[in-house]
């Protein structure tokens, strides 16, 4: 990959389209990892103004102190960079306390978390209607598109997605290029949306590394009999995943009304 050939063409692909669609700049979420980090960096060198967001809900404090650095360094290096505090703890406990109460369950925390995301895209469409900004997302294309590791209308509700043609390698990959806090670019990728020290390794059952080997296999003439015993589980792992999850990857369905009926 022609690394700074990547990060020129997306830098003027966000302008271009910001500027084409009237809109102020962009806000966008940031989390303390990798994926945020490149997203911002590549916002704040278009010029246009962006906003940083810390939304954290019970966040472990390792994930709000390499947010707050990494947008301390932005403000540094551009004066485009803006950040606000919001803190949706209390607003995500009031949600609980709203909502009928449901028995301890693997899928009670799920939907737990879930909300937790859908809470934080709320907040960032918040501040990009006051300011005219364009939501800015931050998943890959590992996340976005081979096994849909991502909150339906929550970190998958934004209004582009810059880097969501690139692999998890490739984002890492710009991130040092880009000169990235190195706390950001060896941490353990995580979600943090259970309140716990959970990495996303742990719930895949894969590392981004496997799972993006598993994509560029997933074609119509694999032979899965090849794969060593490890590779047949993260492939079986990254099928599931994907197939389970096209859902979120697909257009929303649409029921179609026949003319005649009209």
């Amino acid at each position: 990959m022609d690394t700074e050939k990547v990060v020129e063409h997306i830098v003027t692909w966000l302008k271009d389209y910001a500027v084409s669609a009237s809109m102020n700049g962009f806000v966008i979420g940031i989390s303390g990892g990798i994926d945020s980090a490149v997203t911002s960096t590549l916002c704040a060198r278009t010029g246009l103004r962006t906003l940083c967001l810390e939304m954290p809900i019970h966040q472990a404090p390792t994930q709000v102190t390499r947010a707050q650095n990494h947008i301390t360094s932005l403000k540094q290096q551009f004066a485009n960079i803006s950040s606000l505090p919001v803190d949706l703890t209390n607003v995500f406990e009031q949600f609980k306390t709203a909502v009928p109460q449901a028995e301890v369950s693997a899928t009670k925390d799920l939907s737990l978390a879930n909300t937790r995301a859908r809470l934080r895209m709320t907040t960032l469409y918040y501040f990009a209607g006051l300011h005219r900004y364009l939501v800015a997302g931050t998943g890959n294309k590992v996340e976005d598109f081979g096994v849909g590791f991502f909150t339906k209308y929550g970190d998958g509700g934004v209004d582009l997605s810059p880097i969501a043609d690139l692999t998890k390698s490739e984002v890492y990959e710009i991130a040092k290029y880009l000169k990235i806090n190195n706390e950001i670019i060896t941490a353990a990728p995580t979600d943090g949306l259970f309140g716990d020290d959970r990495s996303d390794e742990d719930q895949l059952g894969a590392s981004y590394d496997e799972l993006e080997w598993a994509m560029k296999q997933d074609t119509p003439d694999v032979n899965v009999e090849e794969f060593t015993s490890r590779e047949k589980e993260v492939f079986k792992i990254y099928i599931r995943l994907n197939r389970m999850n096209q859902h979120k990857m697909n257009p929303i369905p649409v029921c179609e009304i026949p003319v005649h009926l009209k």
